[in-house]
């Protein structure tokens, strides 16, 4: 870990500057959920009072801070961005059959999967109607394009599921689609909505796009080696989906024969036993997966933090922004 503030406090001072705008976009996202059909706000209000670190959002927020915007529009797209991540974390669960979700129950468990689907469908509507509220063609194209981005990242999650022999490319190419486009996506509407040029939007985007590479990576290091309350959700999920995440892909490719074997019975031929998860960890320290995972994630990280370098906006925010990429390594590692 380098030196430097705590993780949590250096998240916590980008929540602290634009507190009463995140105030703002959290009564939009409960005004927004109102429908006459009980079952929409009931069960989207389930997934959104989960809480979570609302890091797409806070993204969108800062970065149109950052370059002194005014007016609510940035509210607006802030919680057109909560939207979006929280339709495709519904659908996600019903495709990972998830019973957790941020330590709780996922909203599939307690109201099963159609109502998920369908709740899901709505708001990603929702986010759209509110796109074309603030009136701006390049908003609702770097946002609809990442919508789209995201489904095809998830897709070709699934023809990468249960095979060990996915490429690192492969697996990079999944992850920017279904994590780190709308993280790129949230950040670069922000110097667009503010009027700013092309080469701040630029940056921006290749903060969030960075930003987001790092959070999945953290992530799927998580599902091996954290606290499942701390984390969230259930440890091991990845591994009983049979998710070629990249710790799995570097053990699998550094591996002997018996841990070879060992990843295919488990992740391609989903033939698993009671102890296997602790001996997917084992094989993971053996090789060093989890170290050299910590090491893609710093250059990530670092690859967000020059990306802020050319940006001349307020530095405050700057500065905070480039703490976000610390902390996301430092939650893990």
């Amino acid at each position: 870990m380098q030196d430097g503030p705590e993780p949590i406090d250096a998240l916590q001072r980008l929540y602290d500057i634009v507190a009463d705008d995140m105030a703002a976009v959290n009564r939009e996202i409960v005004a927004r959920m109102s429908s006459d059909v009980p079952l929409i706000p009931e069960l989207a209000g389930h997934i959104v009072a989960a809480g979570g670190k609302r890091l797409r959002p806070l993204l969108t927020l800062a970065a149109s801070r950052m370059f002194g915007c005014e007016g609510t529009n940035h509210i607006e797209l802030a919680a057109c961005v909560e939207f979006i991540h929280t339709a495709t974390l519904l659908h996600d669960d019903v495709v990972d059959e998830s019973a957790l979700r941020r330590g709780g129950a996922s909203a599939n468990a307690l109201f099963g999967n159609s109502a998920s689907v369908l709740v899901g469908d709505f708001l990603f509507s929702r986010s759209f109607q509110l796109m074309v509220q603030i009136g701006s063609l390049e908003v609702l194209k770097i946002l609809s394009n990442a919508s789209a981005t995201i489904a095809e990242g998830e897709v070709l999650q699934l023809s990468t599921a249960n095979n060990p022999d996915t490429t690192i490319d492969e697996y990079y190419e999944v992850i920017r689609g279904k994590t780190a486009a709308l993280f790129a996506a949230a950040a670069r509407v922000g110097p667009v909505l503010a009027g700013r040029s092309e080469a701040d939007a630029d940056a921006l985007e290749a903060y969030g796009m960075n930003l987001g590479i790092t959070f999945q990576i953290v992530d799927d290091v998580l599902d091996y080696d954290a606290d499942q309350k701390a984390l969230g959700k259930s440890i091991g999920d990845d591994f009983r989906e049979g998710k070629a995440t990249l710790p799995v892909l570097l053990a699998f490719a550094r591996g002997d024969a018996d841990a070879k074997g060992f990843w295919r019975r488990t992740i391609e031929d989903q033939d698993q036993k009671p102890d296997d998860l602790e001996r997917a960890i084992s094989y993971l320290r053996e090789t060093d997966a989890i170290a050299i995972s910590a090491k893609a994630a710093r250059h990530f990280a670092n690859e967000a933090k020059e990306a802020l370098t050319s940006v001349r906006g307020d530095e405050s925010i700057s500065k905070a922004l480039a703490d976000v990429a610390d902390f996301c390594v430092e939650r893990a590692f």
